[in-house]
């Protein structure tokens, strides 16, 4: 077959041996699963004999892989893409990229995994035998978020195919070598996992005064600094019941009689052991109101708008909402139901017990607060504070225990993360 300028080689191909070594493959950091390790079997396929200068495909066919499918979830049609390495050796030396397409049929869990065909070209550059080993491979899932499990061999291969090179007669020009060498990375996936930093330059901890402004756009302080509080949450979870704590401040800006609030998380405890698509994380707050009024307020934060690479820390943006005030007199706003939406599944931490971040002289203002049992002047409804999880269909369980690092150490909330043992120091940002 005639390719370009260059000649892509249509000889027979070289007979196919099945080569098997053993292997170790690495799942995700983020599955929390440990190293397996098995058997790969892989046919190599080539053309038997070609010249110097032509272009030869090489066809990697996975036989069996090294790991199954392991007990987390069911994976869907057309989610696995396997990319892997082809070791040249003999008349020439190289790493061959090889790759195959996002082509496989449902795979349950615990069962074998199929992998499509793995393919590249070679441009032949020396007269003599050229061998064809298999080496390391990655298996890619794309859902329900992206993630990438590395096997490399544990033993010595042997070569897979040979092909018997010629000198002479290499035609001129050549095609394009085509796949690059580098393997892909990452796992989009992805959630997340270190705790937020909140916007910067907004960072006073000093408890305020109440201020002398109540009522109106008149004189008086506008602008309130909370304090920051420790705040110990119980998370119910698909992988089970979770203490966490995470340092909160609450501020407000005056507006006539209302408030604006913004809720800032103020340390980060981790990086992410994943990547976490764009617009996949979803933060919201219920702020518990106490003194002279009564009542919540729904605060919450945008999505993520870019992707979260992989080791990097995840910034929660601030959660913002609006108090109206219901009752004239002293009234305090401390964190409360933290919620957050992640890949269709919801998690809700409640508070074990709370702490006044700010105070504030608040005015009642038609339609306050005061008296109330659900969120006040917040511009989306109520969160879910009943402790549980949404019903987001059958798979949850599965995808939370693909998204949590199940050791113990950390738990995923979407955007969140806080630390289990209240003796694992902290990383500020």
């Amino acid at each position: 077959m005639l390719g370009g300028a260059g000649l892509l080689l249509a000889a027979a191909p070289a007979q196919a041996a099945e080569v098997a070594y053993k292997t170790e493959c690495i799942p995700p950091s983020i599955s929390g699963l440990p190293p397996v390790e098995g058997t790969t079997k892989v046919e190599i396929t080539a053309p038997a004999e070609a010249k110097v200068g032509d272009e030869v495909e090489v066809v990697w066919k996975t036989t069996q892989a090294a790991s199954n499918n392991p007990d987390v979830l069911d994976l869907d049609k057309d989610t696995v893409k396997p990319t892997g390495t082809v070791k040249v050796g003999g008349a020439q030396t190289a790493d061959l990229a090889v790759e195959g397409t996002r082509s496989n049929p449902p795979i349950k869990k615990n069962s074998p995994m199929v992998l499509s065909d793995m393919k590249g070209k070679i441009k032949l550059t020396a007269p003599g035998e050229v061998t064809l080993t298999p080496d390391k491979y990655n298996i890619n899932v794309s859902k329900p978020i992206s993630t990438d499990t590395k096997c490399s061999p544990k033993e010595a291969v042997k070569p897979g195919a040979t092909i018997k090179v010629t000198a002479g007669g290499a035609t001129t020009g050549g095609l394009p070598t085509g796949l690059p060498t580098g393997l892909p990375t990452g796992l989009p996936t992805g959630l997340p996992t270190g705790l937020p930093t909140g916007s910067a330059g907004s960072t006073p901890t000093g408890a305020p005064s109440s201020g002398s402004d109540t009522g109106g756009s008149g004189g008086g302080k506008s602008d309130f600094t909370g304090k920051e509080v420790q705040i110990p949450y119980k998370c119910k979870t698909p992988i089970g019941d979770k203490d966490a704590t995470s340092p909160v401040q609450i501020n407000a800006k005056k507006d006539g009689g209302n408030y604006g609030l913004t809720v800032q998380f103020k340390k980060s405890v981790m990086d992410s052991p994943a990547d976490i698509p764009a617009d996949s994380v979803k933060p919201s707050m219920e702020v518990k109101l106490g003194g002279a009024d009564k009542g919540t307020v729904h605060v919450e934060g945008p999505t993520n708008k870019e992707p979260i690479k992989s080791g990097e820390p995840i910034n929660i943006p601030d959660l913002t909402g609006t108090y109206k005030p219901g009752a004239d007199g002293k009234s305090t706003l401390s964190p409360g139901v933290l919620t957050v939406k992640a890949l269709g599944t919801t998690t809700t931490c409640t508070p074990s017990k709370t702490e006044v971040s700010l105070e504030i002289d608040t005015a009642a203002q038609p339609g306050g607060a005061a008296g109330g049992s659900g969120s006040a002047g917040g511009s989306a409804g109520a969160a879910d504070t009943s402790g549980g999880l949404a019903e987001t269909g059958s798979s949850n369980d599965g995808i939370l225990r693909a998204l949590g690092l199940v050791a113990g150490t950390v738990i995923l909330l979407g955007g969140a993360v806080f630390t289990f043992l209240p003796k694992r120091r902290a990383r500020l940002r």
